[in-house]
């Protein structure tokens, strides 16, 4: 899974991507391509996985992760590089707000900001639809099939909708009007996070984030969530370790650094869930979207548990925890589980799928 990080330039985007992959890459410096991106991976932190790490003292410890795209920041009316194939292939988007004073010392516009991006991702769709009408005309002229004609009536109902700036995202689709469109990769269709980048001195403002900034209708939108970070603090918040940055966070009065609190919220906005598998090589958490069957889940770990699917075997993280990681004692407690290839898989389950393929 996927999320693109977009913004407009300035915004401290690619800073908070080297945060969210641990990467290194050079602030503003995005070259002559404005199609140019950045590309990394995500770990999800998880206390659920550094608990049963420590229960179960594994070779090795895999948290949940998710693939990071950086757009390079775009202005108003530029929209070329939102057609790169990377970045319209992710699931969902980060919007980077600037929520801190520029270079010129003039003053942040969250509200406005964030109306301008979502516009720009409306105004790409609408040329996506126009172009993608004109093409369905001229091959409908030529032979007429089913697909084709419902491709063209879900798009002629998206067009004016675009037009009045609304995003697909708020729009009441059928399924099989959303699948109609899955190839067109619409912007305004994923979910998004609005992420405003706060400066040192504006932490004060996150714990009433929405009425200061008056985002209280941008709350209110369909697949929309908002957050907020302040990348310079984070930064410095990851050149310590221990107890020198719990001292720092507790000064700030955090409990924990603020991009952990993103990474989750990207989690959540992709719609995963996570489940465990334990054993003395890997304690992993793996990752699936709300809503997985167990035969499908399986398949996340191998091909071969799906195809030769028997049952799983379920056990609920809390339980596992409060029998010290014993599962004799979960047994004796009846929460030790068998389901089948149908059953939905719920986050936070340990999960242990036993299997027999054929020679």
């Amino acid at each position: 899974m996927k999320i693109g990080l977009v913004g407009l330039a300035k915004s401290g985007k690619t800073s908070l991507f080297n945060l969210l992959t641990g990467s290194s890459a050079v602030t503003s410096s995005f070259g002559g391509s404005r199609a140019e991106m950045h590309a990394g991976i995500a770990r999800v932190p998880d206390a659920r996985v550094a608990q049963l790490s420590a229960l179960f003292e594994p070779k090795k410890t895999t948290f949940a992760t998710f693939e990071v795209v950086d757009l390079a920041g775009i202005a108003k009316g530029e929209r070329s590089g939102l057609e790169t194939r990377e970045f319209r292939n992710a699931d969902a988007l980060l919007h980077v707000v600037r929520a801190f004073p520029d270079a010129t010392g003039t003053a942040p516009n969250p509200r406005r900001d964030i109306n301008e991006l979502e516009t720009e991702l409306i105004l790409a769709d609408l040329e996506v639809v126009e172009r993608r009408l004109e093409r369905l005309e001229a091959s409908l002229k030529k032979k007429r099939t089913e697909a084709e004609l419902r491709v063209q009536a879900v798009l002629l109902r998206l067009k004016p909708a675009l037009e009045a700036e609304t995003p697909i995202r708020a729009l009441e689709l059928a399924a099989e009007d959303a699948r109609a469109i899955r190839g067109s990769t619409f912007l305004s269709e994923k979910p998004i996070l609005h992420c405003l980048n706060l400066a040192e001195k504006e932490l004060d403002r996150a714990a009433d984030l929405v009425e200061s900034f008056a985002l209280g209708d941008v709350v209110g939108r369909p697949g929309t969530r908002v957050g907020w970070v302040s990348a310079v603090i984070e930064a410095e918040v990851a050149q310590l370790e221990g107890q020198e940055q719990a001292a720092f966070l507790a000064d700030l009065g955090l409990a924990e650094p603020a991009i952990n609190r993103v990474l989750k919220d990207c989690y959540a906005l992709l719609g995963l869930i996570s489940f465990f598998t334990l054993g003395e090589d890997e304690v992993r958490a793996w990752s699936v979207p709300r809503g997985t069957r167990a035969q499908d889940a399986a398949a996340s770990i191998h091909s071969d548990m799906a195809r030769g699917f028997i049952r799983a075997e379920v056990v609920g993280y809390d339980e596992l925890v409060a029998a010290g990681g014993s599962m004799a004692t979960v047994r004796e407690r009846g929460q030790f589980r068998l389901e089948g290839k149908d059953y939905v898989v719920e986050d936070g389950e340990i999960f242990h799928v036993r299997f027999n393929v054929a020679k």
